[in-house]
């Protein structure tokens, strides 16, 4: 498989996501975070756009979210995030778990994602995933197996302060299992606000003492 072909296909289509201005419906803003949806086209239900402001450069940013480290120390969707393979410095296959969510009705599930970051003029970057078949992790009878149709954090530095970026985030996930619909569009705008308020509290508890940004730990 040539999957870094595949990966730069997905972030061409997440690029794509982020010039698509028509059809979004705002499903939830808070703590101004804005969530927004609109039908998938690469399966039965939705894709979802995060934006917010994040007090850091784009590039430390992007670093920040590509570094697998501690991804779980902060990410409290997840109980596994784990590097399988890396194809060269820009692009791994990673497998992960999530927690349960609304209140145990959504049940852990596992993925094997193909990630990439892809920097643009400009100090854009987009950080893409996208499942893909890995022989060496077949699914599990502990876990069901989810799929990612191409998702993405596209980072960008503020016009009128570059020490802050504007991250947008496009997920589709196709939970499967059986679960109804309407579970996942009640949970999934919460659980993707928290997720950025959850970066945003692990970016600003690493500021050095200087403020000039995220440290980088010994595993990015």
């Amino acid at each position: 498989m040539d999957y870094k072909a595949i990966a730069q296909k997905t972030v061409q289509e997440v690029l794509g996501y982020t010039q698509d201005t028509s059809g979004w419906k705002v499903v939830k803003i808070s703590k101004k975070i804005t969530v927004s949806s609109k039908a998938s086209r690469k399966f039965h239900g939705n894709l979802y756009r995060v934006e917010g402001i994040i007090p850091e450069s784009a590039a430390k940013l992007s670093d920040f979210l590509y570094q697998t480290g501690k991804r779980v120390t902060w990410d409290k969707s997840l109980q596994v995030y784990d590097i399988v393979h890396r194809i060269d410095s820009d692009t791994f296959i990673c497998h992960t778990i999530t927690q349960s969510f609304a209140m145990g009705s959504i049940s852990p599930r596992d993925f094997i994602d193909l990630v990439y970051i892809k920097r643009y003029e400009g100090n854009m970057n987009i950080i893409s995933s996208k499942s893909v078949d890995f022989p060496e992790y077949p699914a599990s009878s502990n876990y069901i197996r989810g799929y990612n149709h191409p998702c993405g954090f596209v980072c960008s530095p503020m016009k009128e302060n570059p020490a802050y970026s504007k991250l947008v985030m496009f997920v589709q996930t196709e939970m499967r299992g059986k679960l109804s619909p309407s579970i996942i569009e009640k949970t999934m705008p919460s659980n993707l606000v928290n997720f950025i308020l959850n970066a945003k509290d692990e970016i600003k508890a690493h500021k050095t003492p200087s403020g000039r940004g995220f440290r980088r730990n010994s595993h990015s």
